[in-house]
């Protein structure tokens, strides 16, 4: 009965995961299939265009920096946030997700404000004589990245916030004791024990910034194309749909295959005693 109960309780959110989430990804797939150039003849035909692997090859550049720039921004603001008294903290907390009650559009619109020619960065470089002449930076990876680095940076963060409130503290007092600098104490003992939630919020990071539409298309423009401005120009401005469900279910592919790299990596990692043992 135990086992009924449990299948029952189960089986209203398997069925709605299998019609809202796989049954449209299946009826996108099948016509990438269906073509009089072989079963995967769409697929050698995109992999095999030097352009389209550039576009892959910047998709997965941008995640990968963004997600590494928000774990080294995103480790010591957590640290600090967390060891903050009770009531700090929970401003600090709702301070760091204000921006996330924004919208994106909006945001990276004041991006274009802030990073363009005559934007408020370049005025201030040559208002100090540190530059010469504007810097180029809108509708660039590095926009993107900047952008992307904005967006994702409160999930990194507040990933981290919780496991550091689990974290021993005994055990850098006894590190601190036996002479370890802040630095060894941080790398040695603090982050290996962060590992579950590093590993969480650059999974989220990571998958975010893969499949990011709105800063890439605002920030980087129709010249740094990334897998999901290419979907959008394949679908809605070409009309090739079969193009753009071949491109979605490559994005797909490579964003879990990463999350899968990932999270194994971060198992082997993870010092913890395993609870099961």
């Amino acid at each position: 009965m135990k086992t009924r109960s449990w299948f029952g309780l189960l089986f209203p959110a398997f069925i709605s995961i299998l019609v809202f989430t796989f049954f449209p990804l299946i009826q996108i797939a099948i016509p990438t299939f269906q073509t009089s150039k072989g079963f995967l003849g769409l697929y050698t035909k995109f992999l095999g265009n030097t352009y389209n692997l550039q576009v892959i090859g910047r998709t997965f550049k941008i995640a990968l920096v963004t997600t590494i720039i928000v774990l080294i921004l995103g480790i010591p603001i957590s640290l600090w946030i967390a060891r903050q008294k009770s009531k700090i903290k929970s401003i600090l907390t709702i301070l760091t997700l204000f921006p996330m009650l924004t919208n994106a559009v909006v945001r990276n619109f004041a991006w274009i404000i802030i990073l363009g020619r005559n934007g408020i960065l370049n005025k201030f470089l040559l208002s100090i004589h540190l530059i010469n002449s504007p810097l180029n930076i809108l509708y660039t990876d590095t926009a993107i990245i900047i952008g992307s680095v904005y967006l994702f940076l409160p999930i990194m963060i507040i990933s981290l916030v919780g496991s550091i409130s689990e974290l021993n503290i005994e055990a850098e007092e006894a590190a601190a004791v036996l002479g370890a600098n802040p630095w060894i104490n941080l790398i040695k003992i603090v982050i290996p024990q962060l590992v579950s939630g590093i590993l969480t919020g650059c999974i989220l990071v990571f998958a975010g910034a893969m499949t990011a539409y709105t800063t890439p298309q605002i920030l980087g423009g129709n010249k740094n194309l990334v897998m999901s401005t290419l979907i959008y120009q394949q679908a809605m401005t070409l009309g090739n749909w079969k193009n753009a469900s071949v491109i979605a279910l490559i994005l797909i592919i490579i964003s879990a295959s990463s999350m899968i790299i990932m999270r194994k990596a971060g198992h082997n990692l993870d010092r913890r005693p395993d609870s099961n043992a």
